[in-house]
């Protein structure tokens, strides 16, 4: 005796029309938000940059007093004219003197020089051309061993750190940072053979930790190794 007619496996299945719809309007939403994302922080920060910036001009000298319309990013403008301008006095010989007679100033100040100086150090090390920072990605054990986190190596511990530090190995600074803000974190000194360098970007390992582990980078070719290789090599006393 034959099995009765099973018409739901006779039959393909197909997809509702709001399923349908629903796909699609993930698709569109997965490729839509980066860029809309992306030109209101965009947006946003010029329009911040304006609102700290115009008010420093005098109204007669804005556009919206011969236009009689605000034009967003002309604070932006400014800033760029003006940070370029003083970056060329200070290269000469009378910008260098006025910046250490102000400094000389400054440092007379007590709580005022604690501020300016760690600002400047800051400020100097991460705008400065000659010197990179943040090279390598790694791996360290944190909090405890047998628990794994992404950090990135900056320096090797230099000066009391390094002379107090009775590790017997060399120390390296790692910066670890949190997720999903990677500009807080903490500041690690670690034995350099406790540290595992990474093959992936500096970019990569931060989009890792921004996304919680859930955008991974894409396999390092060979091509970048020596590369990687050359940087590690740098971190040798």
């Amino acid at each position: 005796m034959t099995k009765p007619f099973d018409e739901d496996h006779s039959r393909p299945h197909r997809t509702g029309i709001f399923a349908r719809l629903r796909a699609r309007f993930l698709t569109g939403l997965v490729v839509i938000l980066p860029v809309a994302l992306t030109v209101w922080l965009i947006w946003t920060m010029i329009g911040w940059v304006d609102s700290v910036v115009l008010p420093l001009i005098p109204y007669d000298l804005t556009p919206s007093h011969y236009l009689g319309i605000n034009l967003r990013g002309v604070g932006v403008i400014v800033f760029l004219v003006f940070t370029i301008l003083v970056g060329s006095v200070a290269k000469g010989l009378i910008g260098r003197t006025l910046i250490r007679l102000g400094e000389d100033l400054v440092n007379r100040m007590p709580v005022v020089r604690s501020i300016y100086s760690g600002v400047k150090q800051i400020a100097e090390t991460v705008f400065a051309q000659t010197e990179r920072s943040f090279e390598t990605a790694c791996l360290v054990q944190y909090p405890r061993k047998g628990i794994w986190a992404i950090g990135f190596i900056s320096t090797m511990a230099k000066g009391e750190i390094a002379d107090r530090a009775e590790t017997g190995s060399t120390l390296v600074s790692v910066f670890l940072p949190t997720t999903p803000n990677p500009t807080s974190g903490f500041l690690l000194f670690l034995a350099k053979e406790d540290v595992i360098e990474l093959d992936m970007t500096v970019e990569d390992a931060a989009k890792l930790i921004i996304s919680a582990g859930l955008v991974y980078p894409s396999k390092v070719t060979p091509e970048d190794l020596p590369a990687k290789k050359d940087r590690s090599a740098a971190l040798v006393p």
